[in-house]
C-alpha cells in the first residue's frame, strides 16, 4: 500500500491529508482558535466528587470542567497487570490515550477530596455539551516509546505480531528501564530501532516527566503544565516511517521544522520530505480539494452506481446502503453483495475521513446467504483495521444491521467546521410558505380576540409574500374583514424563510412575540 502525507500550512490553518494508494483517507485540521488538546497535561483543582457516578469534575481552566472517572485516578503503589500491551497507534496523539491494565477500582470518595490539586492529562476533547475527559495516569509519547510514569510494566504494540520480535523488544526495553521508574509501551515503528535509540528516547521522556513535576511546584491550579506537540510534528512522529513514500509540504517554515526534527530521530527519512513550490495549490494539484469540500454531504456514491447516506445525530451515526442505479444483470444476490462490499470499503474510509466517532449503525442491503453476510463483515473489519482510531464491528444483527463503535477523542469535522443553521436550528428543514401563512393568520386572530384596533404591518420573507400574492391574493382582505382593523403586507428579505414580524404601523412597535406563538 502506497502511503503519502500532504501538508498545507498557512499562518491561520494547517491541514494534513493522508493518502493511501492515491486516495484521501484522513484529514487533520489545526487552527489557533480550535487547537488540539489531547495529550495536554494540566494542574487542575477538584471541584466536585460524585460517588453516585464514581467520578469527579476537575477545573483545568476550560469552559466546562473536566470529567475524571475513578478508574483513571492514580493510586499510590499500584501495580498494573502484565497484560498491558496496547494499540498505541489508536489516535493521532498517542499521549494520554493508552488503555491501562486491569486493576481494582477504589471508590472515588476514598481517592479525591474537593479543593484538592491534581495533575491530569486530556484524553478526550470537549464534544457537544460535554467538557473534556481526563486521566491522572499521564503518558508521554515519543517516536518509539510511550512512557507511563504510573505504570510498572513493559508492553508492546499489538501491531507487532511476530512473537520473537515482541519478546526481544520487551526484554531490551525492560533492561534499560530503571526500577520504580514507571512503565513503557514499545510502539509499532520500533521494530528496527537500536538499543541506543531506545535509551536516548527513554531518557528524553523521563526528563520531560521530571520537568513536568518540577513545574507543578511553581504553578497555581488551574494551569497548563505541558502541551502536546503540534499536529504536523505529531504526525511525523507517529506515522512517518519507511512505509510512507513521500511527505509534501507547501510551507518553507514547516518544511524546515520537519526536516530538523527528522535529523534527530530518523535522518534516513529526510530525503522523502519534499518542499512543494508550484503555482497551483498543493491540494488542488493532488485532486483532493474538491473531495474535502464534499466532506459533509449526506450522500457518497459507490463505483458501481450504488450509494450510502450518512446521518450524524446526537446519539449515534446512521449509515444506509442503497443499490441506486446499479441493478446488476441476472442474479439479485450478486448485485446486492457487490453493492454491500463496495459500501463496506467506503464506510470505513468515510469514518476516518470525517473523523466520526461513537456508536455507528450500518444498514446494509439484506442478503440471503450467511456466507455473503460474513464476507461483507470481513471486508468492513479489514478496512477498519487500517484506522488509527480503535474500532469494533459486531456481527450482523437479526434486523440486518451492523453495529460498531469508533474511538472518539474530539469533535468530528462536521461538528468542528460547521455550525447549526440559524434558520432551521440544525434540523435541515424550514416551514413551508403555506405553514407560515397559516401561522400569520392565527396571530391576527389572537389580536382580534383581544380587541386591538391599531393598523398592523405583516412582514414576511419574500418567498412567503410571493406565495400569498400568487396563491392567496384575497388573504389580506379576508383577514381585515375578520380582524376589524387595517392590515398591510410587506416582504422583508432580512427575515428568515419561516420568520414572521408583526409591527404596529403608527408606533412602529414590534408585537411579534406577543401573538405569533405557533
Amino acid at each position: 500500500m502506497k502511503r503519502e502525507l500532504l501538508v498545507n500550512a498557512t499562518p491561520r490553518e494547517t491541514r494534513v491529508a493522508i493518502l493511501e494508494d492515491g486516495q484521501l483517507v484522513e484529514l487533520l485540521v489545526d487552527r489557533p482558535d480550535a487547537r488540539r488538546m489531547v495529550g495536554d497535561v494540566y494542574l487542575g483543582k477538584v471541584e466536585a466528587v460524585l460517588p453516585g457516578i464514581q467520578a469527579a469534575f476537575v477545573n483545568i481552566g476550560t469552559e466546562k470542567s473536566a470529567f475524571l472517572h475513578a478508574a483513571d485516578v492514580v493510586v499510590e503503589n499500584e501495580q498494573v497487570s502484565d497484560d498491558d500491551d496496547d494499540d498505541e497507534d489508536s489516535s493521532d496523539e498517542s499521549g494520554g490515550g493508552g488503555r491501562r491494565g486491569r486493576r481494582e477500582v477504589r471508590p472515588i470518595q476514598d481517592l479525591l477530596k474537593r479543593g484538592q490539586d491534581i495533575l491530569v492529562q486530556i484524553t478526550k476533547e470537549p464534544i457537544s455539551t460535554k467538557g473534556p475527559r481526563v486521566t491522572a495516569q499521564v503518558s508521554l509519547a515519543g517516536r518509539f516509546l510511550v512512557y507511563m510514569p504510573f505504570a510498572s510494566k513493559v508492553g508492546v504494540s499489538r501491531k507487532i505480531d511476530e512473537r520473537g520480535e515482541r519478546q526481544r523488544l520487551r526484554a531490551m526495553v525492560g533492561e534499560m528501564l530503571p526500577d520504580d521508574a514507571g512503565g513503557v509501551i514499545v510502539r509499532t515503528v520500533s521494530e528496527d530501532a537500536t538499543r541506543e535509540t531506545f535509551e536516548r528516547e527513554l531518557n528524553t521522556l523521563m526528563n520531560n516527566w521530571k520537568r513536568i513535576k518540577r513545574k507543578t511546584q511553581f504553578l497555581r491550579a488551574p494551569a497548563l503544565v505541558h502541551r502536546e506537540t503540534n499536529v504536523t510534528r505529531g504526525l511525523v512522529r507517529d506515522l512517518f516511517s519507511a512505509k510512507v513514500e513521500r511527505v509534501s509540504v507547501d510551507s518553507k517554515q514547516v518544511y524546515n521544522e520537519i526536516t530538523e526534527y527528522l535529523q534527530g530521530i530518523a535522518p534516513e527519512l529526510v530525503e522523502r520530505v519534499k518542499l512543494y513550490d508550484g503555482t497551483v495549490p498543493l491540494f488542488d494539484k493532488e485532486g483532493i480539494e474538491t473531495e474535502i469540500r464534499d466532506l459533509f454531504k449526506r450522500r457518497c456514491d459507490l463505483p458501481s452506481g450504488g450509494y450510502i447516506i450518512i446521518e450524524q445525530t446526537e446519539a449515534l451515526v446512521s449509515i444506509d446502503v442503497n443499490s441506486g442505479r446499479y441493478t446488476g444483470k441476472r442474479d439479485p444476490e450478486k448485485t446486492i453483495f457487490k453493492t454491500n462490499t463496495e459500501a463496506a470499503r467506503e464506510i470505513a474510509r468515510q469514518l476516518r475521513l470525517r473523523d466520526v466517532g461513537g456508536i455507528i449503525v450500518c444498514d446494509f442491503i439484506d442478503m440471503e446467504t450467511q456466507a455473503n453476510r460474513d464476507k461483507v463483515l470481513h471486508e468492513l473489519r479489514t478496512h477498519l483495521g487500517r484506522d488509527r482510531a480503535r474500532t469494533k464491528a459486531f456481527a450482523v444483527s437479526e434486523l440486518g444491521l451492523v453495529e460498531m463503535t469508533r474511538q472518539r477523542v474530539r469533535q468530528s469535522h462536521y461538528q468542528s467546521m460547521t455550525e447549526a443553521c440559524p434558520t432551521c436550528s440544525g434540523t435541515g428543514r424550514v416551514f413551508t410558505p403555506e405553514t407560515i401563512v397559516r401561522r400569520t393568520e392565527r396571530a391576527v386572530r389572537r389580536m382580534a380576540a383581544e380587541g386591538r384596533k391599531e393598523s398592523v404591518t405583516l412582514r414576511l420573507h419574500p418567498e412567503v409574500a410571493l406565495h400569498v400574492l400568487e396563491q392567496e391574493h384575497e388573504f389580506v382582505k379576508r383577514l381585515e374583514k375578520l380582524a376589524g382593523f387595517p392590515l398591510e403586507l410587506r416582504d422583508d428579505p432580512l427575515l428568515k424563510p419561516d420568520e414572521i414580524k408583526l409591527v404596529v404601523r403608527g408606533a412602529q412597535r414590534d408585537i411579534t412575540q406577543q401573538y405569533a406563538l405557533a
